[in-house]
């Protein structure tokens, strides 16, 4: 298993489970999601790869690939990462500086109360 130690995380506790999420950032589309996980916010790469720790090399043909910043559960991580790999998709550890617990915590409330909109 890789080490997440410096990766942006949450934990997320819904009744008596908790479980904990990194945050990356990612060209793969939802349908290779694992189960669990989370799209905080979707563009092209161009906008999205400022928020990934490393830098990612961009040229004109990619700055437009769909891109996701997403939460993945540390139990599914391992699945997440072969499948884009199977699929050429990147998978980046997001910035802690950039997307610190507090920017996740804002971000997920945001998404969780557009679901609850959107249901209603």
């Amino acid at each position: 298993m890789s080490d997440t130690s410096i990766t942006p995380s949450i934990e997320v506790t819904i009744g008596r489970q908790t479980r904990l999420y990194h945050a990356f950032i990612t060209t793969a589309p939802a349908v290779l999601d694992a189960p669990s996980t989370v799209t905080l916010y979707a563009g092209p790469l161009k906008d999205i790869a400022g928020l990934a720790a490393d830098d990612l090399v961009l040229d004109a043909e990619k700055a437009a690939t769909p891109s996701r910043l997403v939460l993945i559960d540390t139990t599914e991580l391992g699945w997440q990462r072969a499948r884009c790999r199977a699929k050429s998709h990147r998978l980046a550890p997001a910035d802690p500086v950039l997307v610190g617990f507090a920017t996740l915590q804002q971000w997920l409330w945001q998404r969780l109360q557009t679901t609850q909109l959107a249901h209603a």
